[in-house]
């Protein structure tokens, strides 16, 4: 099998949850790939600079500050893309949270933010990049950067509706590729799960946690944008359906 990034070149590829982590790496890798990336965020200063330290290179990278909670920011954001930078190729559903709370006595507006995000603000952003695709007879490409704790539920404090939401994408991504099946597009669907990855979403304690156990239990947000890359490096035909990537000693999930 032949990996190649040529067929993407001057295309255009969203990423949500650009400003900081994985979303960040994964914009900054496409770029250097020579995609023309918008990122989606509610920081948008924060994206400004990563456009900035992207000056020059084989791509570029678009700012846009959008919630990816809010359906409206949504839509208004793909109209800009449609409007400003052209048809959309590649969707990276990367944005999501972790908020500390339980089940036995949880707060609901937390519950609520991260189905929010983690589950409806990617299928929005999906139901968009499909009527987009569709309409221009695009065969592209949407992944979904889920978690291992969408496969399997960890032992974890304050877990809560995390991993629940994870799982909605695991079932999420085979649904639609039934459905992209049914559609007869050539539209591909990856599933990407890490595990332990050294960003912001991963709570304090857990770093505590593994810095205790010792080892090299967390792995990189380059890494995952690797990942993405392979996916995406794929022939026409060939779909990478489901792709875990985890350190080699992590044992915390």
């Amino acid at each position: 099998m032949v990996l190649s990034m040529d067929r993407w070149v001057g295309k255009v590829a969203v990423v949500t949850g650009a400003s900081a982590g994985i979303g960040a790496a994964i914009a900054e890798a496409l770029v250097e790939h020579g995609l023309k990336v918008v990122g989606l965020a509610r920081r948008k200063v924060r994206l400004d600079v990563l456009a900035l330290k992207l000056t020059g290179k084989k791509g570029k990278l678009y700012p846009v500050k959008a919630d990816i909670s809010k359906e409206e920011d949504i839509i208004n954001a793909f109209k800009w893309i449609k409007e400003n930078v052209g048809q959309v190729h590649v969707l990276i559903n990367n944005a999501g949270v972790y908020t500390q709370t339980d089940l036995a006595d949880g707060d609901i507006d937390i519950w609520k933010n991260t189905l929010n995000v983690n589950v409806l603000g990617l299928c929005i952003a999906t139901r968009e990049a499909i009527r987009d695709m569709r309409a221009n007879n695009v065969d592209g490409h949407i992944i979904h950067i889920n978690s291992v704790v969408g496969h399997q539920v960890p032992n974890m404090r304050n877990a809560n509706m995390y991993p629940a939401s994870k799982f909605a994408v695991t079932a999420l991504a085979e649904t639609l590729r039934l459905e992209l099946l049914n559609l007869k597009v050539k539209i591909k669907i990856t599933n990407l799960s890490p595990g332990l990855t050294d960003t912001e979403i991963v709570p304090d304690y857990i770093k505590e946690i593994v810095r205790k156990t010792g080892g090299n239990q967390m792995i990189e947000p380059e890494n995952i944008a690797d990942g993405v890359v392979y996916a995406l490096s794929t022939p026409p035909h060939v779909q990478i359906q489901e792709l875990t990537i985890r350190a080699v000693n992590e044992s915390f999930s």
